[in-house]
């Protein structure tokens, strides 16, 4: 009988996966902050998914209480998308 192991994906491709199905959840995107202070996520990790095309980050301006606050909003592109059915 051929015994079947699931392949164990390191830990840096495994919180890649984390944070494109946290960003597939949300589908309007969600800050770079968020991702960063909130759920523990390196920000070089959200800077590769956008170099490789996996999600995209755009700058917006927010308003936090009377001052304005920039921000980086981060979208799943469909290469993503494509990467978390694989």
């Amino acid at each position: 009988m051929t015994t079947i192991r699931k392949r164990r994906l390191a830990p840096q491709p495994r919180r890649t996966l984390e944070l494109l199905e946290l960003l597939a959840s949300n589908p309007h995107g969600a800050t770079e902050a968020l991702f960063v202070r909130a759920h523990g996520f390196d920000s070089d990790i959200v800077g590769s998914l956008v170099r490789a095309g996996l999600a995209t980050a755009e700058r917006e301006i927010m308003k936090a209480g009377a001052k304005p606050v920039e921000v980086v909003r981060l979208q799943i592109t469909a290469a993503g998308r494509k990467a978390i059915e694989e």
